[in-house]
């Protein structure tokens, strides 16, 4: 490690920013990531992990301002960003960051949201700076500690580099010094932790990291303006974040080019329920069925190549993934994403379900699937997430012959083919409508695109069935 100050250069640099000085098409994904947020916490609210801890939450007696959005509970800040990051990263379809491979808008706007309701004095350009700021730092330290690195020592980068992006977000929006930011990142650093060991037996822990991380950020923001110490070097110290979570650190990319662009440039939304490193996949999957009109009775098997970053996560264990026994386990399973894809034509909550695990077309099918490496998607990672799939056909008659091939050089939702605001308007809706009334969805779309934030969490709340409000 270099004797560099790469903390206090990053820290410093987001402290200082403000929303006048952010490009408008920056802004402009500031925005869209608040509506895919709004989207999948509220729908996520109503799953058994978000259950579990708003009820968790209840217990504390901790009341206050901040709403858990989906329901009709107000807690203090610290614990509504604990359950609002738990519902928004329940249903597997937030956005990912592609060069850290982590989860951004769950943790950011989970912070930015119990503190603009705490404050609503907050204006809408600096609630956007502030998460814009979050997601820089995550992006950056979660590149630098490099996602094949970290996940090999059974990391989860939305936690343990999200705490931190949680922190700076936290800290523009109560108004600390950049002395007191410092602080704020440097105890983050103790607060750094996220398992991926839900993957051996479909837990929920995953789904709490970034409640996790937004209600830590918080923390360390509050304890810093309080006047707690912590480390000036935290990420890049000899006992930092980056030499105890990577074996091969890249401190330089903290900082390289800061200013020049924005990491919330460089993210992708999910149209999928399921991993990111599935996502391409199902793409070319999906593709070839519509494409030629195949049946899984015609299906005689499915090579897929999947990135080696993500091999460990839904390729193995072998056993694991081709015999799901729960969503949890179905979402990381590319052998169980294959083939709902081919079998239902779709891949979205409807999918991932017991009835599908249990499904035996699908069962079928996932004996079907052939997982490959593939060294030319390789040569773009993470700057691009590409997908390689093969469907041999059983029927030698067909005009197209039996093997149908399928490169994806973009997957949908990347920021080189990214939904359309119109398609994240489609996503908002289909996922918010289930607990929402019609009327409160527009409300909400409305505001996604107004200047008072604070009065969001009270629209996602969830309303009197008998009136529609």
């Amino acid at each position: 490690m270099s004797d560099r100050l790469y903390t206090q250069e990053l820290v410093d640099f987001l402290h200082a920013l403000r929303a006048e000085a952010l490009p408008a098409d920056v802004l402009d994904r500031a925005r869209y990531f608040l509506l895919d947020y709004l989207a999948v916490a509220i729908r996520g609210s109503t799953e058994g992990s978000a259950r579990a801890v708003q009820r968790m939450v209840v217990k504390t007696g901790a009341a206050g301002n901040s709403t858990i959005l989906g329901t009709a509970i107000r807690v203090i800040p610290a614990l509504a960003a604990l359950a609002n990051g738990t519902s928004s990263h329940g249903v597997e379809q937030d956005d990912t960051h592609s060069g850290g491979s982590v989860h951004l808008g769950t943790t950011m706007y989970s912070v930015a949201f119990a503190l603009v309701e705490a404050n609503p004095a907050i204006r809408a350009g600096d609630f956007l700076a502030a998460v814009v700021a979050g997601f820089e730092a995550s992006a950056r330290i979660a590149m630098a500690v490099q996602p094949r690195e970290h996940y090999s020592l059974g990391f989860h980068p939305t936690q343990t580099c999200g705490v931190f992006g949680a922190a700076i977000t936290a800290s523009k929006l109560l108004g600390l010094t950049a002395e007191q930011t410092r602080h704020a990142v440097g105890i983050s650093g103790s607060m750094a932790a996220g398992s991926m060991e839900f993957l051996a037996e479909g837990a929920w822990t995953k789904r709490i990291h970034p409640g996790l991380a937004a209600q830590n950020g918080i923390q360390a923001a509050m304890l810093a303006a309080e006047g707690f110490l912590g480390p000036r070097r935290p990420l890049e110290g000899r006992d930092g974040f980056l030499h105890g979570y990577s074996r091969q650190p890249l401190p330089e990319r903290l900082t390289a080019g800061l200013g020049e662009s924005f990491e919330i440039l460089r993210t992708a939304v999910k149209p999928h329920a399921c991993c990111r490193y599935m996502q391409g996949p199902i793409d070319a999957i999906l593709a070839l069925v519509r494409e030629h009109q195949i049946t899984p009775n015609q299906i005689e098997r499915i090579e897929t190549a999947v990135l080696e970053a993500g091999w460990n996560i839904v390729c193995d264990p072998r056993e694991k993934k081709y015999q799901p026994e729960c969503v949890v386990d179905a979402q990381f399973s590319m052998p169980f994403g294959a083939a709902v894809a081919a079998v239902c034509g779709a891949a979205g909550l409807d999918q991932f379900t017991m009835e599908q695990i249990h499904n035996p077309e699908v069962q079928d099918v996932m004996r079907k699937v052939v997982l490959t490496r593939d060294a030319e998607i390789e040569k773009t990672f993470p700057r691009e997430w590409p997908a390689h799939v093969v469907i041999q056909l059983k029927d030698i008659q067909l005009t197209n012959g039996q093997r149908l091939e399928k490169f994806i050089r973009h997957p949908k939702g990347d920021p080189a083919n990214p939904l359309t605001w119109d398609e994240m308007v489609v996503k908002f809706r289909a996922l918010a409508g289930p607990v929402l009334a019609p009327a409160r969805c527009e409300e909400i779309l409305a505001g996604v695109h107004g200047e008072d934030f604070a009065i969001l969490p009270r629209l996602c709340a969830s309303y009197d069935q008998s009136t529609g409000r």
